[in-house]
C-alpha cells in the first residue's frame, strides 16, 4: 500500500545499492516478464507506488547526496534522498530545493521527481520540473540514458512521434501552474527547448527508472515571516488568493477552520472560518515582516497575525501540514478518504470551482473540507467516500466521473501535484481527449516496449474502483479487549486509521520536542514504522497475505521493537495509538499459550514488589542481584537483557514512610498516588511531593493499598489481568471518586494509563471515567490547586527529557510553566529514552534501546552546563541516565523540595506572605 486507497500484493521488494543493482533487477524481471514499480517515499497517494511485481525500494541504500556545487546552485542526489536532508545540506550555503510537500521530513526527491511534486512554496520557486536540470534513467528495455535538453539521449521513435503531433502538443495541454496529469510532453517542443528531463518528470515510473538526478537549488531568504489571514470561509479565501501574487509571496496556502481540531493550535490563528498562509522572505527579518504586513494591509480581511519568530512561525506551519492527516477523519470521526486529493484549477477560478466543488459534495451526499496551495489552485481534500459496500463503490465512481467533468470545465488539471496513478488515470480522455491520451499510449510503448515499468498507470490504466485495498477486510467487527472509543468499538477502523502519510518514517522526531517512531529512527525498517506496523496489522485483519490471524509471527515481531511509548498517538496526524494495538495483539497471541519470561517477571512487577515489601526482604534481594552468577543467571531465567543491571529495592517503601509520618486530619485537598515505581523504587520523589504539596497548602492524603494503573500488565498485553487489576482499583477508590478528589501520579507512563487506558478498558464502568478525569500530573495538580503559590527559585538550566506519555497523552504545558517560576531555564529533549518501561529491560532489546537514548537524550545531556540539572520525570528515563551516562536525573518534584529544605520554613512563609 501507499497513501492511496489501493492495495497490491508485490512478489518481492528490492533494495538497490546502486545504478548496477537496479539494472540487473530490471533484467531479471524482463526475462521472467515481471512488472517493476519505483518507489520513494512520502509523495504517492493515487496508487502508483503499489505494484504486484517488485517494487524497488530506494529509501535504504541509495540515498546519498552525490554532490554539491554552492557555486553553480547545483546539487546530485541519488533516488532515495530525503527532501529535508537535501535542504538541510543546502542551508549552510544560504541555498535550499525549492519545491516542499508537507511530507518534507521524510518524502524522497526520486518520488517528487516521478510525481512531479510541487509543495507550498511552488509559488515562487515551482514544481519540482522546473527545478531539475538532467536525470539518469535505466528505461524499460534496460538501455541507461542520461537526459538533458536535446534529442542525444531519448529512445528510438520518440522525436518521430513528437514531431507527427506537433499541431496536437501545442494546443492539448491547458495553462495553468500545477498541470501535473498525463505526460508532460509539450516539454518536447522546439519553443520549449526539447527537454526530456523535464518531460520525464510526473512519468510515476511509467517510462523509466531514474539512478541519479541533477537538481537546481534557490537562494534562500535570509529572513521570513508568516501572515495568517483569516477569511470567512474557503470560498471567500480562494477568491482573495490569487490577488495576492502580485505581492511576490512565497507561499500562499489555504486552509479552512474544520481542519483544526485542537484549541491549542487555534489560540494563534487569527478569527475566521478559513485562512490563507502567506509567506515572505526578505534579507533581514524587519524586510520580511515589512513585506508581510504590506500583504495583510492589501488584503480584505477578517483578521490578520504576523509572526516573524522561527519558533512562532513553525508552529503555524504545523497546523497546515498536519492538515493531510487531520482531513482523514471528519470533525464526528467518521472516516474519509483520499482519490480527489490534488485536482488544479487556473488560481483566478478556484474561488467558483469551489462553490461548485461543495454543490457536488452535495449532490452525492458526501463530505470533505478543502485545503492546500490557493496560490497554485491546487485543492486536497480528504471525502468521507464508503469504500467498504458496493453502493459506497458505486458512488465512488459517479461522483469522480462527474469532478472530472468539472475540473475541466474549469480549464484544470485532474492531478495538481502527486500525480495520476490508479485514481484518476482512468478519467484521463475527459482531461485531454482520445487523441492525446493515444498518443501518451505510443510514448509508453518507446520508452517501454515490454510494459515493464509500473503497468496499469497512467495509460491503459486499472479502473478507479479496482484494488481497493477495504476490500478483504472483515466487514463485522473484531472482537477485541480495547473498547477503541475513537473507532466505534471497531478494530479494524482503528487499523485504518493509517493513511500512510508516513510522518513516523523520519530520521528524526517531527519536532523539537517530538517522539515518533523511536524504533524506525533506529533500525530504518519499514516493518518498524508505525506505517509498518499497521499495514501487517490490516494484512492480518485480511487474512490473505498474513495467514495465521492473532498467531501470527510476522506481526508478533515487527511489534516486537514497538517501544509502546505512544509517540505515534499525538505525533501522528490521524491518531494511530500501536502502543494499544500492540498490547491487544499479545494478549490475543498468547491466550492460551505460554508467554515469555519477561511477561511473568517484569510484567507482573507490582505483584512481585508486593511481596517483597510485604515480607521486608528489599536488602537480601539487593544483596543477591549484586552476586554476578546468582543476577546472570536470574536475568537469564527472567527474560532480562544481560547488559542491564537490575534496580535497587528500595529498603522502605513509601507507603511504610507515609504510615509513620504524623499528619493531621481534614478532608484532603488530593490524593497522592504510590504507583508501583515510586512506591517501591523510587520513594524520595513521593516524599518530595508531598513536601512541595504541603508547602503549597494542601492536605495530601494516600489511596487504600492494592491501587494498581495496570501499566505493566497493559504493557505486556496481559489484559484480563489488567481488567481485574483495574476493576479491584476503582473498587477501592469509590470513596475518593465520589468525594471528587484529584489524584496526583507522579509517574507520567502511570498517569497515562489511568487517563487512557483504564477508560477504555473498562468504558462498561463509569468509574472509570471519573477516575480517569481526575489524574492531575504533579504539576497541573500545583498550578490548578495551588495558584498563588510561588515555588522557591531554583535559578538554574535544566536539561533531560519530557516523558514520552506525558508529551502523547497528558501535555506538558502546566510543568513548562512550573519550570519557569522556578526559575528552571532550558528546553527538555524530545524523542524516547529508550528504556521505556520493560521494554529495554528485555532479552533483545538493549540495543536498541541504547541507540534511542544516544539519539536525542544522551546528547542533551552530555552537552549540558556543570550546574545544570538533569530532569526526568519517568523513572525508565531515571534508570536509562543512570545505567548509560551515569547521570541522575530527578523529578521536578525533588528539585522543588530540595529549594524549601534551603530556604527554610520560615523563609518560605514569609515569601508567601
Amino acid at each position: 500500500m501507499d497513501a492511496s486507497n489501493y492495495r497490491r500484493v508485490p512478489v518481492a521488494v528490492v533494495a538497490p545499492r546502486d545504478a548496477d543493482d537496479v539494472a540487473a533487477a530490471l533484467a531479471v524481471c524482463r526475462e521472467h516478464d515481471v512488472p517493476v514499480v519505483p518507489r520513494g517515499a512520502g509523495t504517492s497517494i493515487a496508487g502508483q507506488a503499489t505494484g504486484v511485481g517488485v517494487v524497488l525500494d530506494f529509501t535504504r541504500h541509495m540515498n546519498r547526496i552525490v554532490s554539491l556545487d554552492p557555486g553553480e546552485r547545483t546539487a546530485v542526489v541519488q533516488p532515495g534522498v530525503v527532501l529535508d536532508d537535501l535542504r538541510s545540506a543546502a542551508a549552510p550555503h544560504g541555498l535550499t530545493f525549492g519545491p516542499d510537500p508537507s511530507t518534507h521530513s521524510r518524502c524522497t526527491l526520486g518520488g517528487m521527481i516521478g510525481n512531479n511534486s510541487c509543495g507550498s512554496h511552488s509559488v515562487a520557486w515551482g514544481t519540482t520540473a522546473d527545478n531539475v536540470a538532467a536525470l539518469s534513467v535505466v528505461d524499460g528495455a534496460g538501455t541507461p540514458r542520461r537526459l538533458a535538453r536535446g534529442w542525444d539521449a531519448a529512445p528510438e521513435g520518440l522525436r518521430a512521434l513528437v514531431d507527427g503531433d506537433l499541431a496536437l502538443l501545442r494546443t492539448g495541454f491547458p495553462d495553468l501552474p500545477r498541470r501535473i496529469s498525463g505526460y508532460a510532453l509539450d516539454a518536447l517542443l522546439p519553443e520549449n527547448g526539447t527537454d526530456l528531463a523535464r518531460a520525464f518528470c510526473g512519468s510515476e515510473g511509467t517510462l523509466g527508472v531514474l539512478t541519479e538526478a541533477d537538481v537546481r537549488l534557490v537562494e534562500a531568504p535570509g529572513a521570513r515571516a508568516l501572515a495568517v489571514l483569516g477569511y470567512s470561509d474557503e470560498s471567500a479565501a480562494a477568491e482573495a488568493a490569487a490577488g495576492l501574487l502580485p505581492h511576490g509571496p512565497l507561499t500562499v496556502e489555504g486552509m479552512a477552520a474544520d481542519l483544526v481540531r485542537e484549541t491549542s493550535q487555534k489560540s494563534g490563528l487569527p478569527k475566521g472560518g478559513a485562512w490563507l498562509f502567506v509567506e515572505t522572505g526578505g534579507a533581514r527579518p524587519a524586510e520580511a515582516r515589512a513585506r508581510a504586513e504590506a500583504i495583510v494591509r492589501a488584503a480584505d480581511v477578517l483578521d490578520a497575525v504576523v509572526v516573524d519568530d522561527p519558533a512562532g512561525q513553525r508552529a503555524l506551519w504545523r497546523v497546515r501540514e498536519d492538515a493531510s492527516g487531520t482531513a482523514t477523519r471528519m470533525a464526528d470521526g467518521s472516516e474519509a478518504w483520499p482519490g480527489w486529493e490534488d485536482c488544479a484549477v487556473p488560481p483566478a477560478r478556484l474561488g467558483a470551482y469551489l462553490r461548485d466543488f461543495r454543490a457536488l459534495l452535495t449532490d452525492h451526499d458526501l463530505r470533505g473540507t478543502p485545503y492546500g496551495h490557493f496560490g497554485d489552485g491546487c485543492i486536497h481534500v480528504r471525502i468521507d467516500f464508503d469504500l467498504l459496500t458496493r453502493e459506497g463503490i458505486a458512488r465512488f465512481r459517479g461522483f469522480s466521473e462527474e469532478l472530472a467533468e468539472l475540473v475541466v470545465a474549469h480549464g484544470g488539471s485532474l492531478s495538481g501535484e502527486h500525480g495520476d496513478g490508479q485514481a484518476r488515470a482512468e478519467l484521463l480522455p475527459k482531461m485531454y481527449g482520445p487523441e492525446l491520451v493515444g498518443l501518451f499510449e505510443r510514448v509508453k510503448d518507446v520508452w517501454d516496449p515490454a510494459d515493464l515499468l509500473n503497468p496499469g498507470m497512467l495509460v491503459r490504466p486499472a479502473p478507479l474502483d479496482a484494488d481497493l485495498r477495504f476490500a478483504p477486510l472483515p466487514r463485522e467487527p473484531v472482537d477485541v479487549v480495547f473498547g477503541y472509543p475513537h473507532d466505534g468499538g471497531d478494530f479494524s477502523a482503528a487499523v485504518r486509521r493509517c493513511v500512510g502519510v508516513a510522518k513516523c518514517r523520519t530520521a528524526s522526531p517531527g519536532s523539537p520536542t517530538g517522539v515518533m517512531c523511536p524504533s524506525f529512527r533506529v533500525t530504518g525498517e519499514e516493518e518498524h514504522s508505525t506505517r509498518g506496523r499497521a499495514r501487517l496489522l490490516h494484512e492480518m485483519l485480511a487474512g490473505e497475505v498474513v495467514t495465521d490471524g492473532w498467531r501470527s509471527t510476522e506481526v508478533k515481531d515487527a511489534l516486537d521493537l514497538c517501544l509502546s511509548c505512544k509517540g505515534c498517538r499525538s505525533d501522528c496526524p490521524v491518531g494511530v495509538d500501536m502502543a494499544t494495538y500492540k498490547a491487544e495483539f499479545l494478549h490475543h497471541h498468547y491466550e492460551g499459550r505460554r508467554r515469555p519470561a519477561a511477561h511473568y517477571t517484569m510484567g507482573r512487577l507490582p505483584r512481585w514488589l508486593r511481596a517483597v515489601a510485604a515480607t521486608r526482604t528489599a536488602r537480601i534481594v539487593n544483596v543477591l542481584a549484586r552476586v554476578r552468577p546468582l543476577a546472570a543467571l536470574g536475568k537469564r531465567l527472567g527474560g532480562i537483557a544481560a547488559e542491564r543491571a537490575v534496580p535497587e529495592v528500595a529498603p522502605r517503601t513509601f507507603r511504610q514512610w507515609w504510615r509513620k509520618r504524623p499528619r493531621g486530619g481534614g478532608r484532603p485537598d488530593v490524593v497522592l498516588w504510590p504507583d508501583t515505581f515510586t512506591d517501591h523504587l523510587s520513594p524520595s520523589v513521593g516524599q518530595a511531593a508531598v513536601a512541595v504539596l504541603e508547602d503549597a497548602g494542601l492536605t495530601v492524603a494516600v489511596p487504600p493499598r492494592g491501587v494498581c494503573c495496570g501499566l505493566t500488565y497493559v504493557s505486556t498485553g496481559q489484559l484480563d489481568l489488567a481488567r481485574a487489576v483495574l476493576r479491584a482499583t476503582l473498587d477501592r477508590m469509590e470513596p475518593l471518586l465520589d468525594a471528587g478528589t484529584p489524584v496526583v501520579v507522579l509517574e507520567p507512563s502511570c498517569a497515562a494509563a489511568l487517563r487512557t487506558d483504564l477508560a477504555e478498558l473498562l468504558g462498561d464502568d463509569p468509574r472509570a471515567g471519573r477516575l480517569a478525569a481526575s489524574v492531575r500530573t504533579f504539576a497541573q495538580a500545583v498550578e490548578e490547586l495551588a495558584p498563588q503559590w510561588q515555588p522557591p527559585h531554583v535559578d538554574r538550566p535544566a536539561v533531560g527529557q519530557t516523558h514520552c506519555h506525558q508529551h502523547a497523552v497528558l501535555g506538558d504545558a502546566a510543568e513548562r510553566r512550573l519550570r519557569a517560576k522556578a526559575g528552571l531555564t532550558g528546553e527538555l529533549s524530545g524523542g524516547c529514552c529508550g528504556l521505556a518501561g520493560n521494554f529495554g529491560f528485555e532479552q533483545g532489546h538493549y540495543e536498541v534501546s541504547k541507540a534511542c537514548a544516544e539519539e536525542q537524550l544522551l546528547p542533551s545531556v552530555a552537552a549540558a552546563e556543570a550546574d545544570a540539572v538533569v530532569l526526568a520525570d519517568g523513572f525508565s528515563c531515571r534508570t536509562q541516565l543512570e545505567q548509560l551516562a551515569g547521570v541522575r536525573g530527578r523529578h521536578l518534584a525533588e528539585i522543588l523540595a530540595e529549594g524549601i529544605a534551603r530556604s527554610g520554613p520560615a523563609d518560605r512563609r514569609r515569601g508567601r506572605s
